[in-house]
């Protein structure tokens, strides 16, 4: 059998769902000199059955769970549980892994669910005192200590038998103190969540949160009061714990501080019964806090389901607004080109844009006739109307611009100009051979187009 570094199976099980009269232990020294190893010796009982991950741990007096432990050595299971022999096993601890205080530590053999199956009685590691070494000097006073020996051997199997009953009971006090403790946490964690959720409360709830502040910080001081006293019982406990060893003359004062624990106990559990009735009234208060946070939160929704439609009624606005300006910036452009169109034509035709203003057709007289799609109306219009009169009045060289009498209509008499290599678009700039004239006029009239 030895040590290994795998932590044992442990569990949190209370002290009163474990079953410490499965396994006996025997020969347990009232304390063992530090610096030597020590050998458990324990028994199993016929109701018991050993598994391959028990073991054997040495426990502080006033352990809780078997997590406590101080050091622990690994059991070997019996091949035959049949035999008397078999039942009766050892461990033997290693001087190195022992405490090295004075405090009462007892033995507890726990199974692999980490439930505690026996507890020994508690011991200490400390020297041998002058005091415990006993000295026979005749036969007759050999005697006469062995009788003694048998009566306090007696005695002591009945204060052991005493012990056991003050175990259990101090077990079930332990335990009891244990539940506190456990509901004091708990009121501990809820106290922090109420803070958690005051704080995020509105500024309409700024008054009750300083009151539930005032409350809290109440009951932290009443939950340190209750730590003190679960202290000063611990500390209670720790010296019983001690004075077991000096039951023969103790015995009624344990039975008078046991029933002091009892009604501490009794004052415990009222106090304990009180703040719970405090607990449910805090938990109904945040359940009207939660209320009241859903309606805000559904008129909140509200508030911005009916933003959402405004929004978008607004992106559709902008994007009429976008195709509108984008249409009209078209408009524009294409007027422009228009215009600019109007003006190469007319130039290109040897007239003036300022001087047949006349001649554009307004929407009482010729806007019948007009085509929608020219902004400014057809070029052509007011030139085929009124081009019999101008050329009869006058006539204008279309190369050097010169003017012709009325009665030249010989167009023989014209002055002669050199004809040009090459001819340019007015328009768009392009340039033809001269020998293509009519390519050239189409290219132009295909512009007016």
């Amino acid at each position: 059998m030895e040590e290994t570094v795998e932590d044992p199976p442990t569990s949190a099980v209370l002290l009163d769902h474990c079953y410490f009269s499965q396994v006996i232990f025997n020969s347990v020294e009232k304390f063992y000199v530090p610096g030597g190893d020590v050998t458990c010796y324990y028994t199993l009982t016929q109701e018991f059955i050993p598994r391959r991950k028990d073991w054997i741990g040495i426990f502080r007096v006033g352990w809780k769970t078997t997590r406590e432990y101080y050091t622990f050595m690994w059991v070997t299971s019996p091949s035959d549980l049949n035999r008397e022999l078999a039942k009766k096993q050892e461990v033997k601890f290693k001087a190195y892994y022992l405490p090295k205080d004075d405090e009462y530590y007892q033995f507890c053999y726990v199974d692999q669910d980490g439930v505690v199956r026996g507890a020994s009685i508690p011991f200490q590691f400390r020297p041998e005192n002058e005091e415990d070494i006993l000295v026979v000097t005749t036969q007759g006073e050999v005697e006469e200590i062995e009788q003694r020996n048998k009566e306090l051997c007696k005695e002591n199997q009945e204060l052991k038998d005493s012990c056991v009953n003050l175990q259990k009971q101090n077990s079930d006090v332990q335990a009891e103190l244990h539940k506190t403790q456990e509901e004091l946490e708990t009121l501990k964690s809820a106290t922090q969540k109420l803070e958690e959720k005051v704080k995020a409360q509105k500024d309409s709830w700024e008054a009750e949160l300083l009151q539930l502040k005032e409350q809290n910080q109440k009951m932290s001081s009443e939950n340190k009061k209750m730590g003190v006293r679960v202290e000063e019982l611990q500390a209670q406990l720790s010296k019983q714990e001690k004075e077991m060893a000096k039951l023969v003359q103790g015995d009624q004062d344990k039975t008078e501080q046991l029933e002091r624990l009892n009604e501490e106990k009794s004052q415990l559990l009222l106090t304990l019964t009180q703040q719970r009735e405090h607990q449910k009234k805090l938990e109904q208060r945040v359940e009207v806090m939660k209320q009241e946070e859903t309606a805000a939160l559904k008129k909140q929704q509200a508030f911005t389901d009916e933003n959402s439609g405004l929004s978008k009624k607004l992106s559709e606005n902008k994007i009429m607004y976008n195709a509108l300006q984008r249409e009209k910036e078209r408009l524009e452009r294409e007027n422009d080109l228009l215009k600019k169109e109007n003006n190469r034509l007319l130039s290109y035709m040897g007239l003036d844009f300022d001087s047949l203003s006349y001649q554009v057709p307004t929407a009482d007289q010729g806007g019948a006739g007009r085509n929608p799609a020219l902004v400014y109306g057809n070029p052509y219009s007011g030139i085929q109307e009124s081009s019999a009169p101008s050329l009869l009045a006058a006539r204008k060289c279309p190369t050097c611009k010169s003017d012709f009498a009325d009665d030249i209509l010989d167009p023989a008499l014209e002055p002669q100009h050199p004809q040009p290599l090459c001819l340019n678009c007015p328009i768009c700039g392009k340039t033809f051979p001269a020998k293509d004239k009519q390519i050239f006029e189409d290219h132009v009239y295909c512009h007016s187009l």
